[in-house]
């Protein structure tokens, strides 16, 4: 049966359920290990849901970080480090990319904790993760605190790829099923996205057409 959620409805959910209904309602979201170092040169990786693509020209992404009322590892390191990498996570490595979520000390490295291995691309000095099997590199280049919550807005410049090119198109497409990449919904629920179609470019009055 459907039903009509208010505001005041939304309210009045308890908070987990809250939190889970909010987080799931708004639908698919990649899943990437954000990896950083710390000024003692000690790895650290967090699972992050909340990325997305801000330009191409220069090729931006941006990431949102929960408020900073505790001490947020990745935050602090990429603050001080200004690099970090973003790791697509596919389903061989699920298990160790939700367990890498775990409120750690800032001494232990969760590549160690969950048995993924720390790796360092073309001198680029913020760790990867080896397993994953697409790693991107990227160079802090804004950090906005958002006032109605708390949270922060962190937007980084893509300046390193690694990824088997058989996955991308001669138009510079990438199919991210062949790597297995991973969605999540929600804080806990983990799918695998398959491709339905590809369509032209729209334009007004003009037929679409499969790409």
């Amino acid at each position: 049966m459907k039903k009509i959620y208010t505001s005041a409805d939304i309210a009045e959910m308890p908070q987990r359920y809250r939190a889970n209904f909010i987080n799931a309602i708004e639908g698919f979201k990649a899943l990437n290990l954000v990896g950083s170092i710390n000024q003692d040169g000690g790895t650290n990786l967090a699972p992050f849901n909340s990325i997305f693509h801000v330009g191409a020209n220069p090729p931006l992404i941006g990431m949102i970080s929960r408020p900073a009322t505790v001490d947020r590892h990745t935050l602090s390191n990429l603050k001080k480090s200004g690099i970090y990498t973003l790791n697509h996570v596919h389903s061989e490595i699920v298990d160790q990319a939700h367990q890498s979520a775990a409120r750690y000390e800032v001494n232990q490295s969760e590549f160690d904790e969950v048995g993924l291995t720390a790796e360092f691309l073309d001198g680029f000095k913020a760790p990867f993760v080896k397993e994953s099997k697409v790693k991107l590199g990227l160079e802090l280049r804004q950090i906005t605190p958002i006032e109605l919550n708390g949270t922060i807005l962190i937007i980084g410049e893509v300046v390193l790829i690694e990824i088997d090119d058989d996955g991308i198109d001669n138009d510079g497409f990438i199919d991210l099923q062949k790597y297995d990449s991973t969605a999540v919904v929600g804080l806990d629920a983990y799918y695998q996205p398959k491709l339905i179609q590809r369509l032209s470019y729209a334009k007004p009055h003009e037929s679409l057409k499969k790409v």
